[in-house]
């Protein structure tokens, strides 16, 4: 059973999934939202991959060089053994700029007795749509497309790339390298150059984690999870990716197979609240540029999710070039869910520009007056939208009505507001944003409540409970202490939770009945039981999520129920940052 057992390498321009044999199954160079070279996660035939191969009978081990984003793959047989170390680099260079360019080292460090391998490197530019054409030069090996969209790729050895390119045996008598770019390198390449971009890769990690307070408990996860949510981070504009993946399904075999490769603000926004609660300014710094530079300031429509570079335009488009993760049609590239309708997100944005005011109180001078802009705007599409239908949280695709979350999150936006005018003294605004703040609640707090069920449901009049309103109280709608959030807590954990995981909901949807669960809402669940009262139990659920991570603690957006496999889109942000989330939570005491 393929459980998501990659690695991910990354250097915040772009990543790469690395199979546990060693096998590059997934990159999209230069950026992670650009086509893919290699594709073989989504076709085991014509997908493209780079593979180093062993006879069977070697041991193979997997693990990342401590708090860093560099894998290791240990590869043994009796007195044989040899390591390579993947990474992709990332410095600051003598400029103090961050040097981050689209390449992949594989660093081979011959360990004991005579390695000998085989090469499979089979990149397919354009997800595997077009002829290509490969030419062997005495510095690299260059594969481009020969007809459709035009894409190449260059590999470097100081092995024999005759050898690499036929296939043949190759012996590491040394220390030996692979360096796959994206660009056509002006250097002269050695074995020195490449170590000296480990360590400097190395280093930089080693400094950003350091950053990173040592919790007593929990420590090993939240950091891992911490440097996953930096490899999802931009550095070309400061957005943060969903994830590194595109179409790999929610069930096998289902078409809930959907392209993560963007930035939704909901996702985003909960990543930079916990990345500045692990002192990482820097990134939630990058991050509010980012919103400042596509947010509008007046009328225009604002989106739930946009490009790494800020596209608006997501157009979806279906690939019948690959055959899709274990056959899992179809494979899409773009995502329609950027036209959708989704009143929470207001209330996500103000919440982050609130904490981003609070923790920069003095470093805002410059721009307070554009931030300012964005909140009234932001404030004035909630006026004008929260009582009106929309989608949802979950994005439901033909489903428009009146969900309970989008309307917490509508007051969320509305309490941010009110507390940044406070902030900024702009006393006039105060009175307006109270009396709608209190409208909202008593709205909520009168159709989002079921007396006969005694808790509060998906959707207004429904009697479908979502896991999603598990989160009014971490928002500050609702106290943990109050009877009707306990007993929304309890009887959410009584109809939607099994076997200790989470269902998002369970009424059909635009594709049927969820079969899958949703691994945040399991940490939802976690931190509420904790926040409740019962927190033996949220410590017992947590410890045992804990297992059902890959071999390398990485996480993807679902896991099936019965056989803990991990499904959806990889590695999640969603999945790490509600991890860490709920590991603060129960370190509180």
């Amino acid at each position: 059973m393929n459980n998501l057992n990659y690695g991910v390498i990354g250097n915040c321009r772009s990543a790469a999934l690395i199979s546990q044999t060693g096998c590059i199954e997934w990159c999209c160079l230069p950026d992670p939202d650009s086509s893919s070279f290699f594709a073989k996660i989504l076709d085991r035939k014509k997908g493209g991959e780079f593979d180093i191969q062993v006879p069977h009978d070697f041991r193979i081990e997997q693990h990342y060089i401590p708090r860093t984003n560099i894998l290791v793959t240990r590869y043994s047989r009796k007195k044989t053994k040899f390591e390579v170390i993947d990474f992709m680099p990332r410095y600051k260079n003598e400029l103090g700029q961050v040097h981050c360019p689209p390449d992949i080292i594989r660093y081979i460090k011959p360990i004991s007795g005579k390695p000998v391998i085989r090469v499979k490197y089979q990149p397919k530019p354009c997800y595997a749509q077009y002829q290509i054409k490969t030419e062997v030069r005495k510095e690299y090996i260059k594969t481009g497309t020969v007809n459709g969209s035009y894409e190449s790729i260059y590999l470097y050895s100081n092995l024999d790339l005759a050898k690499i390119d036929a296939g043949e045996p190759v012996p590491i008598s040394s220390d030996s390298y692979f360096l796959v770019s994206y660009n056509q390198k002006l250097l002269d390449l050695d074995i020195d150059w490449i170590h000296l971009e480990y360590q400097k890769t190395r280093v930089y990690w080693l400094d950003w984690s350091a950053k990173t307070p040592r919790f007593q408990h929990y420590k090993h996860e939240i950091n891992r999870s911490a440097l996953v949510l930096k490899m999802l981070s931009f550095q070309n504009s400061g957005a943060i990716s969903a994830a590194l993946t595109t179409s790999i399904p929610e069930i096998i075999g289902g078409q809930r197979n959907w392209d993560y490769r963007f930035c939704w603000m909901r996702d985003a926004s909960m990543t930079i609240s916990i990345l500045t609660r692990l002192n990482h300014y820097n990134v939630a710094r990058r991050f509010m540029s980012y919103i400042l530079s596509i947010i509008p300031y007046k009328d225009e429509k604002i989106q739930i999710m946009y490009g790494l570079k800020g596209q608006k335009k997501l157009t979806e488009k279906i690939l019948t070039s690959l055959s899709g993760y274990e056959n899992s049609r179809p494979v899409r590239i773009g995502n329609a869910a950027y036209t959708q309708k989704q009143n929470d997100i207001f209330g996500v944005l103000l919440d982050v520009i609130y904490q981003y005011l609070m923790i920069y109180k003095k470093g805002i001078a410059d721009y307070q007056e554009e931030l300012w802009t964005v909140v009234r705007s932001l404030a004035k599409h909630v006026e004008d939208n929260w009582a009106r239908r929309d989608t949802s949280i979950w994005e439901f695709r033909t489903l428009r009505k009146h969900f309970t979350f989008s309307k917490i999150l509508s007051w969320v936006a509305i309490d941010r507001a009110l507390k940044i005018a406070t902030y900024f003294e702009m006393d006039r605004y105060i009175e307006v944003w109270s009396d709608i703040r209190e409208k909202i609640k008593t709205d909520i707090m009168t159709k989002g409540w079921n007396p006969e069920i005694n808790a509060f449901t998906q959707v207004y009049g429904e009697p479908h409970l979502d896991a999603s309103n598990l989160m009014m109280e971490h928002y500050g709608f609702i106290s943990a202490d109050d009877p009707k959030y306990i007993s929304t807590v309890l009887l959410t954990r009584e109809h939607l939770c099994q076997d200790g995981l989470m269902f998002r909901y369970l009424n059909e949807d635009d594709f049927g009945k969820p079969q899958t669960s949703f691994m945040v809402c399991t940490f939802w669940l976690i931190k509420s039981l904790y926040k409740i009262g019962e927190k033996q139990t949220a410590k017992n659920m947590f410890d045992r999520i804990l297992q059902y991570s890959n071999h390398l603690g990485l996480y993807s957006e679902d896991i099936d129920i019965k056989t803990k496999r991990l499904l959806g889109n990889f590695p999640q942000g969603y999945s790490h940052l509600a991890l860490i989330d709920t590991a603060l939570t129960l370190m509180d005491d």
